[in-house]
């Protein structure tokens, strides 16, 4: 049975931070996955590249079985609007279920105190301390690294899609550890210095 992760993007979402992770759990995981979008509406969603995209989701529809939630940032997680994505967050993290967010979406995870019992990063700590207050309370599990996984949970900076996709494809398991590496490194260090990887 296909398994399916969900990717949370808001208006003017960061399209490259969802490009690396999106295909890379298609190509490697072989037909295992359903990629489905969620928005706050099932109105199109302008990117910031100017992608429009028909989310398959709403809020209210998004559905309950689901291996992951992924939230890609944006320029729209500090709008008023994003706090509807709070309960099905909350919902991903008591289930026990992977959660990821990169850029602006890592740094909104702080400000409903996801963080603050896990390992995280993010774009950086004055900003998140400044945006969360008295919400955030993880400053002491707070890595300064392109990328961080603890359990469930990934974080990452808006700088480091390639990184956040290797930390969410070890989390799903959706292929060896050898498999895994060899597409970050291809894509990491370019076409002429690493091997192509096999799928």
């Amino acid at each position: 049975m296909r398994k399916t992760i969900l990717f949370v993007i808001l208006p003017q979402y960061a399209d490259w931070e969802a490009a690396y992770i999106t295909s890379a759990i298609t190509m490697l995981g072989q037909g295992q996955y359903d990629i489905k979008t969620v928005s706050l509406s099932k109105d199109y969603v302008l990117s910031m590249g100017g992608f429009r995209v028909m989310p398959d989701y709403d809020m209210k529809s998004a559905p309950d079985n689901y291996e992951a939630l992924i939230l890609i940032g944006g320029m729209t997680w500090r709008d008023e609007d994003a706090q509807q994505v709070k309960t099905l967050v909350e919902d991903c993290k008591k289930k026990g279920r992977i959660l990821g967010g990169i850029c602006d979406a890592s740094a909104f995870l702080g400000t409903i105190s996801i963080l603050n019992d896990v390992n995280h990063t993010s774009n950086d700590l004055h900003h998140l301390k400044q945006w969360a207050g008295c919400h955030y309370e993880g400053e002491t599990k707070y890595i300064a690294k392109q990328a961080v996984r603890d359990g469930n949970v990934i974080t990452a900076n808006g700088t480091a899609p390639l990184e956040f996709a290797k930390e969410i494809l070890f989390a799903l398991n959706v292929a060896n550890e050898r498999k895994v590496m060899e597409w970050y490194n291809f894509h990491k260090l370019g076409f002429y210095t690493a091997p192509m990887p096999k799928m």
